[in-house]
Protein backbone atom coordinates (compact mmCIF):
# COMPACT_ATOMS: atom_id res chain seq x y z
CA UNK A 1 0.00 0.00 0.00
CA UNK A 2 1.88 3.20 -1.30
CA UNK A 3 1.78 6.06 0.77
CA UNK A 4 0.06 9.54 -0.32
CA UNK A 5 2.80 11.37 -2.51
CA UNK A 6 4.58 13.88 -0.26
CA UNK A 7 5.19 11.77 2.82
CA UNK A 8 8.62 11.25 4.01
CA UNK A 9 8.56 8.57 6.36
CA UNK A 10 11.01 7.58 9.20
CA UNK A 11 10.55 4.12 11.20
CA UNK A 12 11.63 3.71 14.77
CA UNK A 13 10.87 1.71 17.50
CA UNK A 14 10.63 0.87 21.30
CA UNK A 15 14.04 -0.03 22.41
CA UNK A 16 15.99 1.92 19.10
CA UNK A 17 17.92 5.15 19.79
CA UNK A 18 15.69 8.09 18.87
CA UNK A 19 16.05 10.05 15.68
CA UNK A 20 17.75 12.86 15.04
CA UNK A 21 16.18 16.35 16.68
CA UNK A 22 15.99 17.68 13.02
CA UNK A 23 13.35 14.86 12.05
CA UNK A 24 11.88 14.82 15.53
CA UNK A 25 11.18 18.57 14.81
CA UNK A 26 9.02 17.50 11.26
CA UNK A 27 7.18 15.06 12.32
CA UNK A 28 3.40 15.60 12.61
CA UNK A 29 1.52 12.56 12.45
CA UNK A 30 3.24 9.74 15.16
CA UNK A 31 2.43 5.84 14.84
CA UNK A 32 3.08 4.43 17.97
CA UNK A 33 4.61 1.33 18.01
CA UNK A 34 2.66 -1.85 18.79
CA UNK A 35 3.99 -1.81 22.31
CA UNK A 36 3.49 -0.63 25.87
CA UNK A 37 6.78 0.88 27.20
CA UNK A 38 7.15 4.41 28.17
CA UNK A 39 9.72 5.33 25.34
CA UNK A 40 7.00 5.16 23.01
CA UNK A 41 5.38 8.20 25.23
CA UNK A 42 8.12 9.82 25.75
CA UNK A 43 9.00 10.30 22.46
CA UNK A 44 5.71 12.49 21.68
CA UNK A 45 7.60 15.45 24.17
CA UNK A 46 9.89 15.61 21.88
CA UNK A 47 7.88 16.80 18.21
CA UNK A 48 6.93 20.00 18.70
CA UNK A 49 5.71 19.96 15.56
CA UNK A 50 3.22 17.22 16.30
CA UNK A 51 -0.25 17.06 15.29
CA UNK A 52 -1.87 13.20 15.37
CA UNK A 53 -1.03 10.39 17.46
CA UNK A 54 -2.22 6.56 15.88
CA UNK A 55 -2.35 4.27 18.62
CA UNK A 56 -1.85 0.29 17.02
CA UNK A 57 -4.15 -0.58 20.17
CA UNK A 58 -7.48 -0.21 20.31
CA UNK A 59 -6.83 0.91 24.32
CA UNK A 60 -4.93 4.39 24.41
CA UNK A 61 -5.02 5.19 28.25
CA UNK A 62 -1.82 4.58 28.50
CA UNK A 63 -1.16 7.53 25.85
CA UNK A 64 -3.27 10.14 27.53
CA UNK A 65 -0.88 10.93 29.79
CA UNK A 66 1.90 11.66 27.56
CA UNK A 67 -0.67 13.78 24.91
CA UNK A 68 -0.27 17.83 24.93
CA UNK A 69 -3.53 19.76 24.73
CA UNK A 70 -4.39 20.31 20.93
CA UNK A 71 -3.19 16.65 19.97
CA UNK A 72 -5.52 14.61 17.80
CA UNK A 73 -5.49 10.90 19.07
CA UNK A 74 -7.01 8.21 17.08
CA UNK A 75 -6.97 4.65 18.25
CA UNK A 76 -7.33 1.39 16.42
CA UNK A 77 -10.60 0.48 16.55
CA UNK A 78 -11.44 -2.22 14.14
CA UNK A 79 -7.64 -3.67 14.04
CA UNK A 80 -8.08 -6.37 16.88
CA UNK A 81 -11.72 -7.25 16.86
CA UNK A 82 -11.07 -10.65 15.37
CA UNK A 83 -7.93 -11.76 16.95
CA UNK A 84 -9.43 -10.67 20.08
CA UNK A 85 -12.37 -11.80 19.77
CA UNK A 86 -10.77 -15.34 19.19
CA UNK A 87 -8.82 -15.58 22.05
CA UNK A 88 -11.76 -14.67 24.24
CA UNK A 89 -13.63 -17.57 23.04
CA UNK A 90 -11.16 -19.64 23.20
CA UNK A 91 -10.09 -18.88 26.76
CA UNK A 92 -13.52 -19.54 28.00
CA UNK A 93 -13.89 -22.60 25.38
CA UNK A 94 -10.34 -24.27 27.41
CA UNK A 95 -11.39 -23.61 30.72
CA UNK A 96 -14.30 -24.80 30.51
CA UNK A 97 -13.76 -27.75 28.34
CA UNK A 98 -10.50 -28.68 30.42
CA UNK A 99 -8.24 -28.14 28.18
CA UNK A 100 -5.40 -26.70 30.88
CA UNK A 101 -6.08 -30.57 32.84
CA UNK A 102 -5.40 -32.14 29.51
CA UNK A 103 -1.94 -31.02 29.00
CA UNK A 104 -1.16 -31.10 32.91
CA UNK A 105 -2.07 -34.90 32.94
CA UNK A 106 -0.55 -35.66 29.76
CA UNK A 107 2.63 -34.27 31.16
CA UNK A 108 2.09 -37.00 34.11
CA UNK A 109 1.55 -39.91 31.87
CA UNK A 110 -2.16 -39.66 33.21
CA UNK A 111 -6.05 -40.16 30.83
CA UNK A 112 -7.92 -37.50 32.14
CA UNK A 113 -10.90 -38.68 31.04
CA UNK A 114 -14.05 -37.22 32.88
CA UNK A 115 -16.90 -35.23 32.73
CA UNK A 116 -16.33 -31.44 31.77
CA UNK A 117 -18.45 -28.49 30.89
CA UNK A 118 -19.66 -27.44 27.52
CA UNK A 119 -20.34 -23.63 26.51
CA UNK A 120 -23.76 -25.09 24.97
CA UNK A 121 -26.48 -23.81 27.30
CA UNK A 122 -24.59 -21.16 29.25
CA UNK A 123 -25.25 -17.66 29.44
CA UNK A 124 -22.03 -15.27 28.68
CA UNK A 125 -22.37 -11.73 29.88
CA UNK A 126 -20.09 -8.92 27.64
CA UNK A 127 -19.18 -6.79 29.37
CA UNK A 128 -18.33 -3.89 27.00
CA UNK A 129 -20.07 -4.23 24.12
CA UNK A 130 -18.62 -1.97 21.63
CA UNK A 131 -16.99 -3.70 18.51
CA UNK A 132 -14.48 -6.22 19.76
CA UNK A 133 -17.38 -7.12 22.19
CA UNK A 134 -20.05 -6.95 19.06
CA UNK A 135 -17.53 -9.49 17.32
CA UNK A 136 -16.85 -11.83 20.43
CA UNK A 137 -20.68 -12.33 20.33
CA UNK A 138 -20.76 -13.25 16.99
CA UNK A 139 -18.14 -16.46 17.38
CA UNK A 140 -20.36 -17.14 21.07
CA UNK A 141 -23.70 -17.69 19.07
CA UNK A 142 -22.99 -20.55 17.27
CA UNK A 143 -22.36 -22.50 20.68
CA UNK A 144 -25.50 -22.29 21.31
CA UNK A 145 -25.12 -20.15 24.28
CA UNK A 146 -27.55 -17.24 25.22
CA UNK A 147 -25.57 -13.60 25.30
CA UNK A 148 -26.26 -10.41 27.98
CA UNK A 149 -24.49 -7.42 26.88
CA UNK A 150 -23.69 -4.60 29.03
CA UNK A 151 -22.18 -0.59 27.80
CA UNK A 152 -21.49 2.63 29.69
CA UNK A 153 -24.32 3.62 28.08
CA UNK A 154 -27.54 1.87 28.00
CA UNK A 155 -29.46 0.95 24.72
CA UNK A 156 -31.23 -1.35 23.00
CA UNK A 157 -30.69 -5.03 24.03
CA UNK A 158 -27.73 -3.64 26.00
CA UNK A 159 -27.77 -2.70 29.84
CA UNK A 160 -26.00 -0.15 31.45
CA UNK A 161 -23.30 -0.96 34.05
CA UNK A 162 -25.74 0.23 36.79
CA UNK A 163 -27.97 -3.18 36.07
CA UNK A 164 -24.65 -5.22 37.01
CA UNK A 165 -25.73 -6.59 39.84
CA UNK A 166 -28.94 -8.31 38.63
CA UNK A 167 -27.45 -9.56 35.63
CA UNK A 168 -24.19 -11.62 37.26
CA UNK A 169 -26.05 -13.58 39.35
CA UNK A 170 -28.20 -15.23 36.13
CA UNK A 171 -24.31 -15.80 34.32
CA UNK A 172 -22.20 -18.54 34.08
CA UNK A 173 -19.52 -16.74 31.93
CA UNK A 174 -18.75 -13.26 32.55
CA UNK A 175 -16.21 -12.05 29.67
CA UNK A 176 -14.63 -8.05 30.53
CA UNK A 177 -13.91 -6.07 27.14
CA UNK A 178 -14.66 -2.62 28.32
CA UNK A 179 -11.96 0.26 28.49
CA UNK A 180 -9.87 1.27 31.37
CA UNK A 181 -11.41 4.42 32.70
CA UNK A 182 -11.96 6.26 36.05
CA UNK A 183 -15.33 4.64 35.96
CA UNK A 184 -13.88 0.90 35.15
CA UNK A 185 -10.77 0.68 37.05
CA UNK A 186 -11.32 -1.59 39.85
CA UNK A 187 -14.82 -2.35 38.41
CA UNK A 188 -14.33 -6.00 39.35
CA UNK A 189 -14.56 -5.92 43.14
CA UNK A 190 -15.03 -8.15 46.05
CA UNK A 191 -18.88 -7.13 45.00
CA UNK A 192 -18.71 -8.01 41.52
CA UNK A 193 -17.25 -11.39 42.29
CA UNK A 194 -19.68 -12.21 45.33
CA UNK A 195 -22.28 -12.05 43.21
CA UNK A 196 -20.82 -14.38 40.21
CA UNK A 197 -22.61 -17.76 40.95
CA UNK A 198 -20.59 -20.56 42.33
CA UNK A 199 -18.63 -21.91 39.21
CA UNK A 200 -19.00 -19.13 36.89
CA UNK A 201 -15.56 -18.26 34.80
CA UNK A 202 -14.43 -15.09 34.67
CA UNK A 203 -12.54 -13.91 31.57
CA UNK A 204 -10.77 -10.47 30.75
CA UNK A 205 -9.42 -9.69 27.73
CA UNK A 206 -9.69 -5.83 28.40
CA UNK A 207 -7.22 -4.28 30.72
CA UNK A 208 -5.55 -5.78 33.70
CA UNK A 209 -7.05 -2.63 36.00
CA UNK A 210 -10.43 -3.36 35.39
CA UNK A 211 -10.26 -5.91 37.73
CA UNK A 212 -9.27 -6.15 41.58
CA UNK A 213 -6.40 -8.52 41.55
CA UNK A 214 -6.52 -9.46 45.78
CA UNK A 215 -10.35 -9.64 45.54
CA UNK A 216 -9.54 -12.15 42.54
CA UNK A 217 -6.99 -13.99 43.75
CA UNK A 218 -9.29 -14.17 47.04
CA UNK A 219 -12.07 -16.24 45.12
CA UNK A 220 -9.92 -18.34 43.00
CA UNK A 221 -8.25 -19.62 46.26
CA UNK A 222 -11.58 -20.51 47.55
CA UNK A 223 -12.27 -22.64 44.57
CA UNK A 224 -15.91 -20.78 44.03
CA UNK A 225 -15.25 -19.44 41.06
CA UNK A 226 -12.79 -20.07 37.64
CA UNK A 227 -10.80 -17.37 35.65
CA UNK A 228 -9.42 -16.64 32.27
CA UNK A 229 -7.06 -13.67 32.13
CA UNK A 230 -5.03 -12.70 29.05
CA UNK A 231 -4.40 -9.03 31.08
CA UNK A 232 -3.68 -8.82 34.67
CA UNK A 233 -2.45 -6.04 37.09
CA UNK A 234 0.75 -6.22 37.61
CA UNK A 235 0.92 -6.93 33.67
CA UNK A 236 3.26 -8.97 33.91
CA UNK A 237 2.78 -10.60 37.72
CA UNK A 238 6.38 -10.68 39.25
CA UNK A 239 7.85 -13.84 40.35
CA UNK A 240 6.50 -15.12 43.27
CA UNK A 241 2.88 -13.05 42.57
CA UNK A 242 -0.49 -15.44 44.06
CA UNK A 243 -1.27 -15.18 40.00
CA UNK A 244 1.52 -17.55 39.14
CA UNK A 245 0.32 -20.40 41.45
CA UNK A 246 -3.41 -19.71 42.60
CA UNK A 247 -6.00 -22.46 41.59
CA UNK A 248 -8.53 -22.01 38.90
CA UNK A 249 -6.45 -19.69 36.82
CA UNK A 250 -5.73 -19.89 32.87
CA UNK A 251 -3.52 -17.24 32.27
CA UNK A 252 -2.04 -15.84 28.64
CA UNK A 253 0.44 -13.30 28.29
CA UNK A 254 -1.71 -10.37 26.61
CA UNK A 255 -1.81 -11.91 23.69
CA UNK A 256 -5.75 -10.99 22.09
CA UNK A 257 -4.14 -8.78 19.29
CA UNK A 258 -0.94 -10.66 19.01
CA UNK A 259 -2.37 -12.56 15.80
CA UNK A 260 -1.38 -12.87 12.34
CA UNK A 261 -4.83 -11.08 12.48
CA UNK A 262 -3.19 -8.03 13.20
CA UNK A 263 -1.10 -6.66 10.08
CA UNK A 264 -3.14 -6.68 7.34
CA UNK A 265 -5.64 -5.06 9.50
CA UNK A 266 -2.71 -2.52 10.59
CA UNK A 267 -1.56 -1.55 7.31
CA UNK A 268 -5.36 -1.00 6.17
CA UNK A 269 -6.21 1.21 8.70
CA UNK A 270 -2.65 3.14 8.36
CA UNK A 271 -3.03 3.52 4.99
CA UNK A 272 -7.12 5.31 5.04
CA UNK A 273 -5.67 7.49 7.78
CA UNK A 274 -2.71 8.92 5.66
CA UNK A 275 -4.77 8.97 2.73
CA UNK A 276 -7.43 10.95 4.91
CA UNK A 277 -4.92 13.72 6.35
CA UNK A 278 -2.83 14.19 3.26
CA UNK A 279 -6.61 14.93 1.38
CA UNK A 280 -7.79 17.36 4.80
CA UNK A 281 -10.38 14.83 5.47
CA UNK A 282 -11.80 13.82 9.20
CA UNK A 283 -9.72 11.25 10.59
CA UNK A 284 -11.44 8.17 11.70
CA UNK A 285 -11.60 6.44 15.08
CA UNK A 286 -10.59 10.42 16.72
CA UNK A 287 -10.68 9.54 20.84
CA UNK A 288 -8.94 12.55 21.99
CA UNK A 289 -9.03 15.97 20.19
CA UNK A 290 -10.02 17.71 17.38
CA UNK A 291 -10.16 15.75 13.92
CA UNK A 292 -9.16 17.44 10.71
Amino acid sequence: MPLPDGFETHVWDSGDELPAPDVLARVDCYVMPYAFAPDTGDIIGRMPNLQVVQTLTAGFEHVKPYLPDGITLCNARGVHDASTAELAVALTLASLRGIPTFVEARSRGEWAFGFYEALADKTVLIVGYGAIGQAIERRLLPFECDVLRVARTARDGVAGFDALPELLGRCDVVILICPLTDETAGMVDAAFLAAMPDGALLVNVARGGVVDTDALVAELSSGRIRAALDVTDPEPPPPGHPLWTVPGLLLSPHVGGSSSAFEPRARRLIHAQLQRYAAGEPLANVVVGPAR
